[in-house]
């Protein structure tokens, strides 16, 4: 699926999105994260003991909302994306997302985060969107 100029804008500059996963009895999860997005899909790093990381092996479906939130509330824009998800351990693919993780985000090299052991990256195919106000 392809996203539009203005959702791949938005997904560009949000400093934060939230996922759900769903746990094995079906329980939702939702967390905050830091994503950046290339190539049509959405990334984000995470331990891979991390409830979402076990939620996502036993069950890959996975919603993103990314928004912009005004008090002027005519100013309100966001992204939905839903599609499945897939846990890069190693690789090219995740080198190269972890350098725009680090470019977008400096806090990951100042805390140590991408370089963890077990630390993976989430890569998010979206398979459908809706979004408001863009």
């Amino acid at each position: 699926m392809k996203l539009k100029k203005n959702q791949q804008a938005l997904l560009k500059h949000a400093r934060v999105a939230r996922v759900a996963t769903a746990g094995p009895d079906g329980t939702p999860h939702v967390v905050p994260v830091c994503p950046v997005s290339a190539n049509g899909n959405v990334y984000f790093s995470t331990d891979g003991n991390s409830r979402k990381a076990r939620n996502l092996e036993r069950n890959p479906r996975i919603a993103v909302v990314v928004d912009d939130y005004s008090e002027d509330w005519s100013r309100l824009c966001g992204l939905l994306l839903a599609g499945r998800a897939e846990l890069l351990r190693s690789g090219a693919e995740k080198n190269r997302i972890r350098k725009l993780l680090l470019e977008k985000f400096p806090q990951y090299e100042e805390e140590g985060y991408l370089e963890a052991p077990g630390s993976v990256i989430v890569r998010i195919r979206p398979e459908k969107s809706f979004s408001w106000g863009l």
